[in-house]
């Protein structure tokens, strides 16, 4: 089976965001190194499992590997927005992270889901400083956040006409405030 495999080494800007309608969104992981840009399609949970196991993997770094941070190292606010082309190229099936002590650079790679075992797989290996992955991290659950509010007897998301909770047998229809 071929694999194709692009890596941006070390990347301009790494965001995730959201475009669509609470309940709708479409979640979208961007990436860009110079004049080659990323976009792929992930899905909410991916993004969330993703930011909070990037603060978890940074923890661990700056206890391991301490260094300082400066409001410089910092991404601006503006390349964490999601910019043309919108388009993905593959929907992301696994996610992985990493950290090189050498470059002093964490790796997040990810693999195109796969749908036949016969299909070529792609995969995209974003390399990024400590602070863009930081930056990363606190964007991608502010927009998760940004969604539908969550039932708190069931955790499934509330639509704006709620929601028949399971956990209250069906007497209950929580609401979206």
């Amino acid at each position: 089976m071929a694999r194709k495999l692009t890596d941006l080494n070390p990347v301009n800007r790494i965001t995730i965001g959201a475009v669509g309608e609470p309940g709708q969104r479409i979640f979208l992981l961007q990436a860009s190194q110079t004049s080659s840009n990323v976009t792929l399609k992930i899905e909410k949970e991916q993004a969330r499992v993703l930011a909070v196991s990037t603060t978890e993997l940074l923890d661990e770094l700056d206890e391991k590997y301490p260094r300082s941070f400066s409001k410089v190292d910092r991404p601006l606010t503006s390349d964490l927005m999601l910019r043309e082309p919108m388009e993905p190229e593959f929907v992301v099936g696994q996610i992985g992270l990493g950290y090189d002590q050498d470059q002093d650079m964490v790796v997040l790679v990810v693999q195109e889901i796969q749908a036949d075992a016969d299909e070529d797989v792609a995969t995209v290996r974003f390399w990024a400083t400590r602070s863009q992955m930081k930056a990363l991290s606190e964007h991608t659950l502010e927009v998760v956040n940004q969604g539908r509010p969550i039932c708190p007897l069931c955790e499934s998301p509330i639509d704006p006409d709620g929601h028949f909770c399971p956990k209250s047998n069906g007497f209950e229809r929580v609401q979206w405030n």
